[in-house]
């Protein structure tokens, strides 16, 4: 068993691209955890996903074994945590379960929006940090001027912070000997009865329910009782043991270690991340603090494009479901697309990566709504109803008003794209609430409609500011807005897929833009079909697709123009009672194409 002075427990936070999965790749190699040959990059990446887009999406823990300067045996629990916005739940949870933190910083790109929020869940937390300034050796890096900003804008001392160069390895060993030095080792008292917090859970194939645990108090054994004081539920378990990053069994863990359980629990959904776990018989009655569940915060319809891939795409959902406990779905129907599934994610990278995932781990070729919000709707009795989707939006007379959700956005960008920053958030309605700098880049603080963020607002930001901004949000709360249902009508029929909640001043161009759009995309029938955008019963923009002719006069020469009248006059009634029962097909692209609007 380790003495609890010779455990350290660690978590590497950075922006995104700043080198946290590419650290902790060296810190592997370095104390020798694996061997050379089975050594990759990314090596705690274990989704294609992830290896693909560079980014890590699920957080991942090694324990690794390392003799310090002072000869001592040390044993180090690293968490590799997420950096992007979407993925914070993850971070967070995985703070609580560690004493200290590695700040990481890009000595040539400096402080970013990511940084400062993840950097801020650490000091929640309570937690030594260490600041790292990560990729010297680049000919771009300026450590000092790095260091200044750390203090200026975050507000820690970087005096000692480390330099190192975590691709050539350079600077390592110093991070191992800080960790060991500066980071605190665990709190707990071994005699006391078992208290273990549920860090994370994930689904295997083989095993059934994996549990990431980490001991606050007392022992937890092969073979014991275990009870989860959340859910009240009890389960034997099978097996315990570390990640090293392959699994390593063991008999037992103590108070301040790292492990996985395995306790034949059937589902993910068994097991509330941030429970207690105690021993059923003699445990602890006091309870850790839990974590608030994750809130979708996004919503969107998936439906298969062939409507036989129904039951593959349910199949499929639940899977998922099974690993990532903050997706949420129910089922939808609609009038254009069939049978599908409502959606709910904490985030546009989070809908990107399930969809890349139901695309790529199980062929099935999706369609995807437009991404909307939760709106809180209060009616004139005083009822609040919650909508998830604008097609399920009751009577408007009934309606005393709409409230939206609104975000706290933080954008850091270079000084010379400050204007176009403010110029997009005030479009998006933004409420400028704060702008400062630190050395060349402004820090600006916005107030904006979660709505309008969720369109296509990160991918405006980065064509505005050349990729150069960086962005992170959260959520504050909701406030009232004069916002309406904006339906598409094609031919007299309301397409629920296209419907949309936009604000009263903007229908109009919205409107205007999505009618164009959809005249393209919908191809020539034999009649005229008019588009048009409406609120209630107010048309707001129109177009019409000019119909398919046969010319009918062809076999008319010469003689009296009565004839040639006559003909037409015969194919304009036949036209026109086409158009009463004329149906139009709108092809799966149109609407695929029709919600992909931007700007």
């Amino acid at each position: 068993m380790t003495e609890l002075s010779q455990i350290r427990n660690f978590s590497i936070v950075a922006h995104i691209d700043h080198g946290k999965s590419t650290l902790a790749d060296r810190l592997i190699q370095m104390t020798g955890t694996v061997q050379a040959r089975d050594m990759k990059e990314q090596l705690l990446d274990a989704m294609d996903i992830e290896r693909e887009r560079g980014i890590t999406i699920k957080a991942n823990t090694v324990r690794i074994d390392y003799r310090a300067q002072d000869g001592k045996d040390y044993v180090l629990n690293l968490i590799d945590t997420p950096g992007h916005v979407d993925f914070a739940y993850e971070v967070s949870r995985s703070m609580r379960a560690v004493e200290g933190s590695l700040l990481v910083v890009d000595a040539s790109q400096g402080v970013e929006a990511q940084t400062l929020a993840n950097v801020y869940q650490a000091i929640d937390a309570d937690h030594e940090i260490v600041p790292v300034l990560n990729k010297v050796d680049l000919p771009a890096a300026e450590p000092a001027r790095v260091r200044e900003q750390i203090e200026d804008v975050i507000g820690i001392d970087a005096s000692e912070a480390v330099e190192i160069s975590a691709k050539t390895g350079l600077g390592i060993p110093d991070v191992l000997e800080a960790i060991v030095t500066r980071l605190p080792a665990p709190k707990g008292d071994p005699d006391k009865p078992l208290k273990a917090m549920l860090v994370d859970s994930w689904y295997d194939a083989y095993l059934g329910v994996v549990v990431l645990v980490r001991i606050i108090d007392g022992h937890l054994k092969k073979g014991d009782r275990i009870k989860m004081m959340n859910t009240g539920a009890t389960y034997p378990v099978d097996r315990l043991g570390v990640f090293r990053p392959q699994m390593e069994n063991l008999a037992h863990l103590g108070p301040g270690e790292m492990g996985f359980l395995t306790a034949s629990i059937k589902q993910v959904r068994d097991t509330r991340v941030g429970d207690t776990i105690t021993h059923e018989k003699g445990g602890t009655t006091e309870a850790l603090p839990g974590f608030k569940p994750a809130q979708p915060v996004v919503f969107c319809g998936l439906f298969p494009v062939d409507n036989a891939e129904f039951e593959d795409l349910r199949e499929a959902i639940s899977k998922l479901a099974l690993n990532d406990a903050s997706f949420s779905t129910e089922m939808e129907t609609s009038a254009a697309l069939g049978f599908g599934f409502r959606c709910g994610f904490l985030g546009l990278l989070h809908l990107e990566v399930i969809r890349d995932r139901l695309e790529r781990e199980y062929d099935i070729d999706l369609i995807t709504t437009a991404p909307s919000v939760i709106y809180h709707i209060h009616m004139r009795d005083g009822e609040v109803v919650e909508m998830h989707n604008p097609a399920d939006m009751p009577d408007p007379t009934h309606i005393d008003h709409i409230e939206e959700p609104r975000i706290k956005a933080t954008i850091l960008v270079p000084d010379e794209y400050l204007g176009d920053v403010l110029k997009l958030c005030q479009d998006r309605r933004g409420i400028q609430l704060d702008l400062t700098y630190a050395g060349t880049r402004a820090m600006v603080v916005y107030d904006l409609p979660l709505n309008e963020v969720v369109f296509d607002f990160y991918d405006r930001l980065k064509s505005v500011t050349k990729g150069y901004a960086s962005f992170d949000y959260q959520m504050t709360g909701y406030a009232e807005d004069a916002l309406v249902k904006m339906q598409i009508l094609v031919n007299d029929e309301p397409v629920d897929a296209l419907s949309t909640m936009v604000h009263r001043n903007r229908a109009e161009t919205r409107g205007r833009a999505m009618v164009e759009k959809l005249k393209e995309l919908i191809p020539q029938h034999m009649f005229k079909i008019p588009i048009q955008a409406a609120i209630g019963g107010r048309i707001i923009a129109r177009e019409t697709l000019s119909a398919l002719r046969k010319d009918v006069t062809a076999k008319c020469y010469g003689g009296d123009v009565t004839r040639k009248k006559k003909l037409l006059e015969k194919q304009k009634a036949g036209k026109k009672k086409m158009r009463q029962f004329g149906k139009v097909d709108i092809p799966q692209e149109a609407f695929i194409n029709a919600l992909k609007m931007d700007g």
